[in-house]
């Protein structure tokens, strides 16, 4: 027979207390005077002996009673056959959440400093023969093996908060792996945790029927949160010494209105825009900030907001880049076009060049933000494949057909390009019939839209194909919504197609007030949409524009005092970083090749963990099989009561309530009889 509790046991000591009231008989007696004892002696010899017999059974059924109450609240059991073959052979894996939520305060501190001891008092519960294994939303490799209970306690010390998180199949699937070489052992799993609705999983876990699975929940106190969705930038472009707008999207994440929460813009460390916003209950606000004054080079940057005492997501970080200028290539089939010498020459920010169709530096040209076929007729293989790898890696290519030349060369570069195909010049006066002012083309372009809008005259024009649908925009069209020109997008590239080129003789396009915005818009459009920041643990990898390395160069990726060297993967649309899980923290990053600074990236966590709203007992246990899962109750001694309890046999409190009620009502049924049997004396 075994205990559950023996420290009970030193109750036994109370068996004492019977026994002292029995050696001392406080009673007060009265002296009688009898002229004739005779018959006294006789009855007090008779009285004495049945009083000893009393005293001694009502001192018996007290022990028992005291005795069987004190192994009640021990516990006593018997263990089953089955059980001792584990008896000394116990593995248990236990799950901490260090997420960003386990910063949640109680009454006994931080869940996550509470999910820790919770930890540790499981651990110290077994015996010294079971074996135990932690884990956490890192997944660790040093956490792949099973401790003993010293070192199982030192891990628990070193684990930090972390960004990472994992839902409840993730964990359950990593700690049944973790089980399978025990073979030979009982395996229960545990997960100490706030069980965020995040954290429950869509589908019903596929458990092993081995594996007792036990949740123990830590609660915080109800606490209000404010959290940085997302940010963007209204432009595509920023010019250095311009203003620019940031736009920051808020959420609340608790039940009551927010008001007046302060927010910070801060670029390259200066604070440079400040305001407050006002989100109703678990509602979502847009809050946007303006800036001015950049100079050119990568910005590191973030959103700041005050949100005691859930200060994980109160930043938000993001990195972009002002360019000193936009280059621009016009490959030429005859002569260099005026109009378009004429626009950009007139702003700096435009570094324009010109080259012929015969003289193309192939090399260079994904250093242009956009290229410019004008007029070109002559389209080798290799040309047009060069145009599309261009493309397809996000340059910008604007087509200004030649209405004179043999339209075979222009057709395979389009067929390459998948855009419409050329049909036939028509020659006949008409006007651009349709524009579309839904399109970024022409965001700003109109104040207001005049119901008979002045648009391009065109005397002669190339019909195109309409084959093209899924991936084309029509911008400005001709009566029967025929192509004048038409956006289509190919990789991460877009194409530009006109229906006429930039002279008089096609009509009045080039000198039409809608001309400069249209090729302005174009270029101001051209730049890729930047990559502002990642999410830890979601994006595995950071794509830049395609760079080479020597063979002994390295790029180093380094925050502060961090320095990490991350793996390159070479793609046709540019260079991939592999990251994984080098990146810990939240934050601003800088890429370097060798001392040359490549590019700033920014690392954000999931948003998952700002939602503090936690799922039901009943939810959780719902994707677990019912036999297998239980939830416990945090306490010290719920948790001691539930490691035990599974463990025991035949469990024998109960025959020892019972024994004892017995020695109470033996103890008052004596007590009763004989003060019958003296009164009817």
């Amino acid at each position: 027979m075994r205990f559950l509790f023996p420290g009970f046991l030193f109750a036994l000591l109370a068996v004492a207390i019977p026994i002292i009231i029995h050696l001392f008989n406080f009673r007060r007696f009265k002296k009688v005077y009898f002229s004739n004892v005779r018959f006294l002696k006789s009855i007090d010899e008779q009285t004495s002996s049945r009083k000893n017999l009393k005293n001694k059974l009502i001192l018996i059924s007290r022990i028992l009673a005291v005795i069987f109450l004190v192994l009640a609240f021990a516990r006593p059991y018997k263990t089953n056959t089955d059980q001792t073959v584990f008896q000394n052979s116990r593995a248990v894996s236990i799950y901490i959440d260090n997420s960003y939520s386990m910063e949640g305060i109680n009454k006994e501190g931080t869940l996550f400093d509470e999910a820790r001891r919770r930890a540790k008092e499981i651990a110290s519960t077994y015996s010294l023969n079971d074996k135990f294994q932690i884990l956490t939303n890192d997944f660790e490799g040093k956490h792949q093996r099973f401790y003993n209970y010293d070192d199982f306690a030192n891990a628990v010390d070193e684990i930090k908060i972390s960004p990472a998180v994992k839902n409840l199949n993730q964990i359950l699937s990593r700690q049944k792996d973790l089980f399978l070489n025990e073979t030979n052992s009982s395996k229960t799993s545990y997960l100490i945790s706030d069980f965020q609705k995040n954290l429950v999983s869509t589908e019903l876990f596929q458990a092993d029927s081995a594996v007792d699975i036990r949740l123990i929940r830590v609660r915080s106190n109800t606490i209000p949160n404010i959290s940085i969705d997302s940010v963007w930038i209204t432009s595509a472009i920023i010019k250095p010494g311009e203003a620019g707008k940031i736009v920051a999207r808020f959420r609340n994440n608790s039940d009551a209105d927010a008001t007046n929460i302060p927010v910070k813009l801060i670029i390259n460390e200066q604070q440079r825009a400040i305001g407050n916003v006002n989100i109703k209950a678990r509602g979502i606000e847009n809050d946007t900030l303006s800036f001015s004054g950049l100079s050119a080079g990568w910005k590191s940057a973030e959103i700041s907001i005050t949100d005691y005492p859930m200060i994980f997501d109160d930043r938000f970080y993001f990195s972009f880049n002002v360019k000193s200028e936009l280059k621009i290539l016009a490959i030429n089939g005859d002569q260099v076009n005026p109009y378009l010498r004429a626009l950009y020459h007139s702003d700096k920010y435009f570094n324009f060049q010109n080259t012929s169709a015969g003289n193309i530096n192939y090399s260079g040209l994904n250093q242009q933000s956009v290229l410019i076929l004008n007029e070109v007729g002559d389209f080798s293989s290799g040309f047009i494949q060069q145009l599309k790898l261009y493309v397809e890696k996000g340059g910008n290519l604007v087509i200004l057909p030649s209405l004179e030349l043999d339209l075979l060369g222009l057709k395979e570069l389009l067929i390459n390009l998948k855009t419409d195909i050329p049909l036939k010049v028509i020659t006949a006066e008409t006007k651009v019939s349709g524009v579309n002012l839904q399109h970024p083309l022409f965001k700003g372009v109109f104040e207001t839209t005049p119901k008979n809008m002045n648009l391009p005259l065109v005397k002669k024009y190339l019909q195109y194909s309409s084959l093209s649908k899924t991936n084309k925009q029509s911008l400005l069209s001709l009566p029967g919504y025929e192509t004048f020109l038409s956006e289509y997008r190919l990789g991460k590239g877009k194409i530009y197609l006109l229906a006429v080129p930039l002279n008089d003789q096609s009509g009045n396009f080039p000198r039409h007030s809608i001309f400069v915005p249209v090729m302005y818009q174009i270029s101001m459009l051209s730049s890729q949409d930047q990559l502002l920041y990642s999410t830890i643990g979601t994006d595995q990898t950071v794509e830049i524009p395609r760079i080479t390395l020597d063979k002994n160069q390295l790029l180093t990726l380094k925050k502060n005092n961090f320095e990490t060297i991350p793996d390159l993967r070479q793609t046709p649309s540019g260079t991939q970083v592999y990251v994984a899980d080098q990146i810990k923290e939240p934050g601003n990053y800088k890429l370097f090749k060798s001392d040359s600074l490549i590019a700033n990236l920014s690392f954000n966590q999931t948003g998952k963990e700002s939602d503090l709203s936690y799922a039901t007992d009943e939810e959780l246990l719902a994707r677990l099989p019912k036999n297998k899962a239980s939830m416990i109750n945090s306490d010290s001694v719920a948790i001691q009561k539930s490691i035990k309890s599974p463990n025991l046999g035949i469990e024998l409190w109960k025959l020892c309530i019972i024994l004892a009620l017995l020695g109470l009502a033996a103890e008052i049924f004596l007590i009763h009889i004989f003060q019958t049997k003296v009164a009817k004396n």
